[in-house]
């Protein structure tokens, strides 16, 4: 398993016909790797550096012994699996459920910090519009067209690299479906 103390690091995984489709981008204080204490003998992803980083490798016996010894250790850990594990399912209902511009809209959201505890970065580091494709599961063509659109509605600047600002949260939080009452009642009547 592999701790990231400095840097940003892209998890992908190709299909035979050679597609690659980026899964994760982790950043100072993730984890990966962690199919291995499950005993994953074979990888399903591959992991890459995107700017200079800083990783450490931790054995699976120094993990199991850290996870038993150390209750503040083994506390950040679940909160870090169960973290990455709604992540995952977020992502899935999104790739589901919504179309490529709403999945590139609340990527960049994600990417800038917006929802979670800390202070929303609205600058995204340097981020090809071919990993943000490969991200959401559509064409470097669409997530240009789309980047254009975002910027003329003002959700986005380029600055160097991508800010992000608070207009593009609004606009995707107002297009949020709703349960409607008879959809509601009709899956009560089910149980």
């Amino acid at each position: 398993m592999f701790y990231i103390h400095k840097g940003k690091v892209k998890i992908a995984v190709v299909s035979e016909q050679g597609k690659e489709a980026v899964v994760a981008l982790l950043g100072p204080k993730d984890f990966f790797g962690e199919g291995g204490l499950a005993g994953q003998s074979k990888r399903i992803a591959t992991a890459m550096a995107m700017s200079e980083a800083t990783i450490s490798r931790i054995d699976k016996s120094t993990i199991v012994r850290l996870i038993h010894d150390q209750p503040a250790f083994s506390e950040m850990f679940i909160a870090h699996l169960l973290g990455r594990a709604v992540r995952v399912e977020a992502d899935l209902i999104d790739q589901l459920f919504n179309s490529s511009e709403k999945r590139l809209a609340r990527l960049l959201l994600l990417l800038a910090n917006f929802g979670k505890d800390s202070e929303p970065e609205p600058v995204i580091a340097k981020i090809s519009q071919e990993t943000l494709a490969q991200m959401i599961g559509t064409t470097r063509a669409r997530v240009s067209y789309f980047m254009n659109k975002f910027r003329k509605l003002g959700f986005i600047s380029y600055n160097g690299g991508i800010e992000v600002h608070s207009s593009l949260l609004n606009a995707v939080l107002h297009d949020q479906p709703h349960i409607s009452r008879k959809t509601k009642r009709a899956s009560s009547d089910q149980f």
